[in-house]
């Protein structure tokens, strides 16, 4: 009899269910449910429906349940950065998302208080407005925090609502900015530095692979069915790099929302040289995850939406474009502009796309431009040359972009368009069972 295990992957657009089981030496995966994750403009700013997202996540189970009735476990991931306040049982809102403009001001007050600089040397994270370390002061500078117990990351508020228990997973509290790269452990003395309360970080750090528990009884009842509760890498990201063996000679880029470009690396790599290029220390499993956060197929996602052009039109059409125009991905203006489409052009004025057919080709031409400048960086603080990338997720199904990648870093592209995160995940719950 097939074990079958349920992974449930969000997305900051979509979520997924799906299945995972061996068969003919191989892992099948089955998409069994998707429903929309997307951020809500609200008078708070950008926020999470987690209420209605925790329904679409118990509507997949229930339909899991339905088609295979034996699931052996099931484990959530999704992105880093985002939590909920918790105070005892109850969440607090609203749920701001990483997007949300209060962080900008939130990160410019702790700048004051320890400097970008000072801060890297500590934690080994980049310096994004949206890190968790700003949210929490933007929540202390808002009189939120006064009200907290303590907080979840988003995959475990959602485990802790399907079974009661709260955890603090490794990979997505490593994106938080306030571990110890070294030690895997909350900095006591940032912690009192920016004089958030203790509570908040008294939860012993959980690791992939670690029992959770099993459902509820009321979600039992609810989805029919029960199993395991176990943690996968729960940062979509570090589930993502557990889904393929990548050789040293080899970048690894998991092309979403946000395209995480990087290696694996035995140790934190923290110099003046990594905070300079921006680069990251995320904790993997065994591992540390150096990498480069650079904006993705959101953008090209959401200029879709307000164009009305199909990815299958877009797919078809695109190589007869000759327009050649980049712009500086990175832009502070394309992280939540209102109309991505005037942003877009905006940025492009001196030299105008004709049709929003080249503005996407400019889109993925800049993150071409990204990927060889993210490279460049990478290859002068390793002292090392890689001859392949191997890119997985949504974005490697884009020829064009491949393409572009290809011609931009003279180095050959390997896409594997596959539910690489997914893969992950149910590999994980695989070895924990």
């Amino acid at each position: 009899m097939n074990k079958y295990y349920l992974a449930i992957d969000l997305g900051a657009s979509s979520g997924r269910h799906i299945i995972g089981y061996v068969k003919n030496n191989g892992i099948v995966l089955k998409e069994i449910y998707r429903f929309k994750t997307s951020m809500e403009e609200s008078i708070d700013g950008l926020v999470w429906d987690f209420n209605r997202i925790f329904c679409e996540v118990k509507n997949g189970i229930k339909k899991a349940f339905k088609r295979y009735p034996n699931i052996v476990s099931l484990a959530i991931d999704a992105w880093g950065v985002d939590y909920v306040l918790m105070n005892g049982d109850n969440p607090i809102p609203p749920f701001y998302a990483y997007r949300n403009e209060r962080n900008i001001i939130a990160s410019k007050k702790v700048d004051k208080i320890i400097p970008f600089n000072e801060l890297y040397k500590m934690t080994g994270v980049q310096f994004a407005s949206y890190n968790t370390i700003y949210q929490l002061f933007s929540d202390k500078m808002l009189g939120r925090i006064q009200y907290a117990t303590d907080y979840l990351m988003v995959p475990n508020y959602l485990v802790y609502l399907l079974t009661g228990v709260k955890t603090h997973e490794y990979t997505n509290e490593s994106t938080t900015g306030l571990l110890n790269p070294l030690t895997g452990k909350y900095l006591p003395s940032l912690i009192e530095r920016l004089e958030l309360p203790d509570s908040l970080f008294d939860s012993k750090i959980s690791f992939a692979g670690d029992y959770v528990g099993e459902l509820l009884p009321e979600i039992q009842k609810e989805v029919n069915g029960n199993c395991k509760v176990v943690l996968c890498a729960s940062h979509d990201t570090a589930s993502a790099f557990e889904s393929i063996d990548i050789d040293d000679e080899s970048i690894f880029i998991s092309s979403g929302t946000w395209s995480l470009l990087g290696v694996k690396s035995s140790k934190p790599i923290i110099s003046e040289k990594t905070m300079e290029a921006n680069y990251t220390n995320e904790g993997g499993v065994g591992y540390i995850r150096f990498l480069k956060n650079i904006p993705g197929m959101w953008i090209a996602n959401r200029l879709k939406a307000e164009t009305k052009l199909t990815q299958e039109f877009i797919d078809k059409n695109i190589d007869t474009t000759s327009y050649k125009v980049s712009f500086d991905i990175n832009d502070n203006s394309l992280t939540a502009p209102k109309s991505m489409k005037k942003a877009l052009l905006s940025l492009l004025e001196k030299c105008p796309p004709r049709s929003d057919l080249e503005l996407f080709a400019s889109i993925y031409r800049s993150m071409a431009t990204s990927y060889k400048n993210a490279i460049e960086s990478l290859e002068n603080i390793t002292h090392k040359k890689y001859k392949k990338i191997v890119i997985v997720g949504g974005g490697a199904k884009n020829e064009y972009l491949n393409q572009m990648v290809e011609e931009y870093t003279k180095k050959e592209v390997v896409p594997k368009p596959i539910e690489a995160t997914a893969l992950g995940n149910i590999k994980i719950q695989m070895k924990a069972n």
